[in-house]
């Protein structure tokens, strides 16, 4: 049998390169961490570790935030829509602000206040209190057709993230059990994705401000912890141990900045 053509690869490298660029917001800063020093080896990490490196169940806690105050305010001031936009601009304002003290990447701390912005200008354009949540459907459905996608061309985005982070490009691909526990890991993400398009927008259209408003927390923070915890299972046991504890490991140390 013929070996691969360098066409071939170059075809794949376009290919990843390509889905890099897409997904570059959400690798920035893993991307820009500097590869440990070979003789520095860093400590074995554990799974607890790895919740934390993500950002832990305080960064959870942050998202759900902003539309909490909005919820309260727009119901304490007589549906006033400007006063609770501004409250919930405040407090994405703030907890942007926390981020940046505990030093997380930059992403982390504007990319949840950008979003507060964007909703407050579309609901504030329209003067309809229920238009805050279009930004975050439509969200959802570009995310959930890009994971999709990634599957679906074999591809799958947790697959090509882990390939960017820890530099090792597209040699997860090569292993049957990975290319496996990361496509299985994206599919959970399709399905979080999926379930609040479902659940959300017949609410939208029939103006259920306040079940829109309940469904957006409960199936932002609880619903996210537990999409996060099944994909952590899943690509967990899609893997054999010692391959498991190397791509912890890896994921881990170079979500840290190798710090021990």
């Amino acid at each position: 049998m013929a070996e691969p053509t360098p066409r071939r690869d170059q075809v794949e490298e376009n290919l990843e390169e390509k889905l890099v660029d897409i997904l570059k917001p959400e690798v920035e800063a893993a991307a820009t961490t500097p590869p440990a020093e070979a003789s520095d080896k860093p400590a074995p990490s554990t799974d607890k570790d790895f919740f934390q490196a993500l950002g832990g169940w305080g960064a959870l806690l942050d998202i759900g935030l902003p539309w909490i105050a909005f919820l309260i305010v727009y119901a304490a001031t007589d549906h006033n829509l400007q006063v609770a936009l501004i409250v919930a601009v405040a407090c994405g304002a703030a907890v942007a602000l926390l981020r940046l003290i505990r030093r997380q990447p930059l992403r982390n701390v504007f990319g949840g206040f950008v979003g507060v912005l964007i909703s407050a200008w579309v609901a504030n354009r329209t003067g309809n209190a229920k238009d805050v949540y279009v930004p975050g459907l439509l969200t959802n459905l570009g995310y959930g057709a890009l994971y999709l996608i990634t599957v679906l061309v074999r591809w799958p985005l947790f697959g090509v993230l882990y390939g960017v982070i820890t530099q090792t490009g597209t040699a997860w691909r090569k292993d049957p059990a990975m290319l496996r526990g990361f496509s299985r890991a994206t599919l959970v993400f399709v399905g979080l994705f999926a379930v609040r398009l479902i659940v959300q927008v017949p609410l939208y259209f029939t103006g259920s401000l306040n079940a829109l408003g309940i469904a957006k927390i409960g199936l932002g923070l609880p619903f996210y912890a537990l999409a996060l915890w099944l994909a952590y299972a899943v690509l967990r046991g899609s893997l054999p141990p010692e391959k498991w504890d190397e791509t912890r490991d890896h994921v881990t140390h170079l979500l840290r900045g190798n710090k021990k």
